[in-house]
């Protein structure tokens, strides 16, 4: 399905008889193997995974299906939605609550009225929030590209496309599944979850009845769920057997303007715990993860820190003490600008915010330190990695 037909494609989030008839895939595309999408095989996922995060975002506006599409055009094994929930109930792809960076909103005049203050993981966010919209409203509005500066050329697709919601995502992969004869999996996130428990609209049970509703179960589906809070990663694990990640921030960030602490789980924070992401990258701290998830997913800077030059410096011990507690490990985000990559890898022009440089070598070097996988915004430079490593 192209971009222009994607922009005019509108899927009900009702709309579950696709997923009710491939509730388990079993279906041969291509003249290749059958794809079973609930028990995948032994060989899934493959050593080295790709995952397209937010989709193909450094190609397309993130989190929308076209993103998602281009990702799997592109080679990615897995595709990302990060959720949130709607005011009445349904989850959606967005990277935030706040779509004021993502939508086109702010110049939507009929909901003037709904930019507001709230207090986010301790942080005061002023702008439009999903959970004041229902899904018909948020359905009205289009995405945009989120950094421009950065990906100029994502930004003639604005306004071509909505918010997707999460049945929709999984529709897409199912149906692109069978179409390929491959395995795509599913990466879903859920943010803020301590936030919206406290405003009615826990995100838990609905991702998992959703999930299973669609099809999958049990630790082989093919599917990972994620979070950066650990209260509801343990939550999830009680509710289902399916592939469970921890993600750990950047235990160097600096607190908030306000300052909130950014360095740990929201809720050790709203519960008055001083524990951080320092003490859960500890050989300690992996052990407690591999209590309730299978796979520990850290800023890449825990892999492998940045000198004081902005260069790529030794590999730590944490792939060794992940591996040792019994943990796969992934690490993000691998993005293909300029500004995001070690200074001898940046191409030709390192002014240049828009500017590609070598992010096969940045890959290579996370590969080499022993991850199982990794979160791309260009899943065709991680494809290219992978057969370059190999």
């Amino acid at each position: 399905m192209n971009d222009a037909l994607l922009a005019q494609t509108s899927f009900h989030p009702t709309l579950t008889s696709f997923a009710a008839v491939l509730a388990t895939v079993l279906l041969s595309g291509c003249g290749g193997e059958p794809v079973d999408l609930q028990n995948p095989g032994a060989a899934w996922p493959p050593s080295q995974t790709v995952t397209a995060h937010r989709g193909a975002s450094a190609l397309r506006p993130e989190h929308t299906l076209a993103a998602y599409l281009k990702a799997i055009d592109d080679g990615a094994d897995i595709i990302e939605p990060d959720l949130v929930a709607t005011r009445d109930g349904v989850l959606v792809a967005r990277h935030e609550n706040d779509i004021s960076g993502t939508t086109n909103v702010s110049t939507a005049s009929q909901f003037a009225g709904r930019r507001t203050t709230k207090n986010i993981d301790g942080i005061p966010v002023t702008g439009w929030f999903t959970e004041d919209f229902t899904l018909a409203e948020l359905k009205t509005l289009r995405a945009k590209e989120r950094i421009p500066a950065n990906r100029p050329a994502n930004a003639a697709y604005d306004g071509q496309f909505d918010v997707p919601t999460l049945q929709e995502v999984i529709d897409l992969v199912k149906k692109e599944s069978v179409a390929r004869g491959k395995v795509i999996g599913i990466y879903p996130e859920t943010k803020h979850p301590t936030y919206f428990k406290s405003i009615g609209l826990p995100l838990e049970k609905r991702l998992v009845d959703q999930l299973v509703a669609s099809g999958y179960r049990g630790k082989a589906a093919a599917v990972f769920v994620q979070s950066f809070e650990v209260a509801n990663l343990k939550e999830l694990r009680s509710l289902t057997d399916m592939r469970i990640v921890q993600l750990i921030d950047n235990p160097k960030n600096p607190p908030a303007p306000n300052g909130a602490p950014r360095n740990a789980p929201y809720d050790f924070v709203a519960s008055g715990s001083t524990r951080t992401y320092a003490d859960l990258v500890t050989p300690a701290g992996l052990r407690e993860i591999a209590g309730y998830a299978d796979v520990v997913s850290p800023y890449k800077e825990v892999i492998i820190a940045r000198t004081a030059t902005n260069e790529l410096g030794a590999a730590t011990s944490f792939v060794a003490d992940a591996r040792a507690a019994g943990l796969k490990v992934h690490t993000w985000t691998l993005r293909p600008e300029n500004p995001f990559l070690p200074v001898s890898m940046r191409r030709p022009d390192v002014a240049s915010l828009s500017q590609r440089g070598d992010a096969v070598a940045e890959i290579n070097a996370y590969l080499k330190a022993g991850i199982d996988g990794f979160f791309t915004d260009d899943p065709a430079v991680g494809r290219a990695a992978v057969a370059a490593y190999k």
